[in-house]
């Protein structure tokens, strides 16, 4: 681990970005309302929208493009050629939980429920007894969507009591179809009520929803914890924490003069359940969105190749702090702690992206910020999770580096990280981004 003693008075964020990054938590119980957020903040910064389906010109300033739970922008500085390399920060937006069917009524002994879907890898047992709202997005006819967010008490997920389950204690085991569907009143299933009801949240007419992107999402707020606040518990950190850090370190950097690379950041949808969408990782959104920007600005595919070649990308994602009731699961030499600064992570396997050129950019980021950093490496008998680093790389072939904050509880419903790591995170990012 390299660390420094203390923070340079240059560096922009402290606690106070921890705060910021809870409120973009609590208002961000979806993808979409992640990118939502996301762009209202670059708005107020001075970045402008581009269309996709508009020409694009090659002016300088700020700029982003969002699509669904997706969102691309980047700040191109006055002077910049076309073949003028990229700095990009990845993340994703989405998050394991459950989501909504297409026929969502239902219940049975009385009790009202909604069909759910598992979305992504979640720990099951987070969403039992837990108070519940519901979030996303409606497609309306005319092609227009509309956002929704009933974020109070509303569903559960009722557990078996122990009287009726003595076992439960010895191994619980959920049935993903039978035991995870929440209940939301008692009477009479009507098909239809569901969406009658978010559609009157929405503003809108039933008649006018014709599609739907729903969730489920605890309604309990993010809160500091522990006996000096040293921790903050919370949902949905996996990864809106990085995306947050992303946007912050972006507006942070634009309008700086003499930066010698276009700073970007590239937050995706879909991550969760493997990148393969066009909002996704996997998609063509960002290669499209940086190939454009090139021959905007008067560039030809000689340009975009010398642009890529000199590209870097960040893959910023959540990793796994040492749990102090299970480090035995850990690599023995390898236990990042909370508050300890972002963990660069490395598997040889390539399910992370990082190789020795990319620690020496990331360390470099570090020590410029005087963040203290921390290596990642899983135990050889626990298989390797994975990033949209690899995915990055293979596709764009830009040199890619996987990183990100140290946590606990990763795919809960509430989840926790230390209460500095968010901004010296965000530090490292600025750093990063500046070149």
């Amino acid at each position: 681990m390299s660390s420094a003693a203390s923070r340079p008075a240059s560096v922009p964020f402290g606690p106070g970005h921890t705060d910021d990054l809870m409120s973009f938590l609590s208002a961000s119980p979806s993808p979409y309302h992640a990118v939502a957020n996301a762009a209202d903040r670059l708005e107020k910064a001075g970045f402008r929208r581009v269309e996709e389906t508009a020409a694009w010109n090659g002016t300088s300033g700020g700029k982003f493009v969002t699509r669904g739970g997706a969102i691309i922008a980047w700040y191109v500085p006055e002077g910049a050629e076309p073949h003028t390399p990229y700095r990009i920060v990845g993340a994703h937006t989405d998050s394991p939980n459950l989501r909504v069917k297409p026929r969502p009524d239902m219940g049975t002994q009385g009790w009202r429920q909604i069909a759910v879907e598992i979305y992504g890898g979640t720990l099951l047992n987070t969403w039992l007894d837990r108070d519940l709202g519901l979030a996303g997005r409606l497609t309306l006819r005319d092609g227009s969507h509309r956002l929704v967010n009933v974020d109070r008490p509303l569903l559960r997920v009722p557990q078996l009591a122990i009287h009726l389950d003595r076992s439960a204690n010895d191994g619980l085991k959920l049935d993903r179809q039978r035991h995870m569907q929440p209940v939301w009143g008692t009477g009479e299933v009507h098909e239809g009520d569901l969406i009658e009801f978010v559609a009157g949240e929405a503003g809108v007419d039933a008649e006018d929803v014709a599609g739907w992107d729903l969730m489920v999402h605890a309604v309990d707020a993010p809160a500091y914890l522990g006996r000096d606040r040293e921790l903050v518990a919370g949902p949905r950190m996996d990864n809106l924490l990085s995306v947050h850090a992303a946007v912050a370190a972006l507006i942070e950097v634009s309008g700086r003069d003499g930066l010698p690379y276009i700073p970007v950041l590239a937050a995706f949808d879909h991550e969760e359940n493997g990148s393969e969408a066009d909002t996704g990782a996997q998609g063509p959104l960002l290669g499209t969105v940086l190939e454009r920007s090139v021959y905007a600005r008067g560039g030809a595919y000689e340009d975009r190749a010398r642009a890529f070649a000199g590209t870097v990308c960040l893959s910023s994602d959540t990793g796994h702090a040492v749990h102090p009731n299970y480090a035995e699961r850990h690599d023995p030499t390898h236990h990042p702690r909370v508050n300890g600064g972002p963990i660069l992570k490395v598997n040889v396997n390539q399910r992370y992206a990082t190789d020795g050129t990319g620690r020496a950019v990331f360390a470099a980021a570090c020590e410029k910020a005087g963040v203290p950093w921390q290596s990642f490496v899983s135990n050889n008998d626990m298989p390797c999770g994975t990033t949209i680093g690899p995915i990055t790389a293979a596709r764009h072939g830009i040199t890619t580096v996987d990183i990100g904050v140290a946590i606990l509880s990763m795919h809960s419903a509430r989840e926790l990280c230390g209460a500095e790591d968010p901004y010296l995170l965000a530090n490292a990012l600025v750093a990063f981004l500046e070149g």
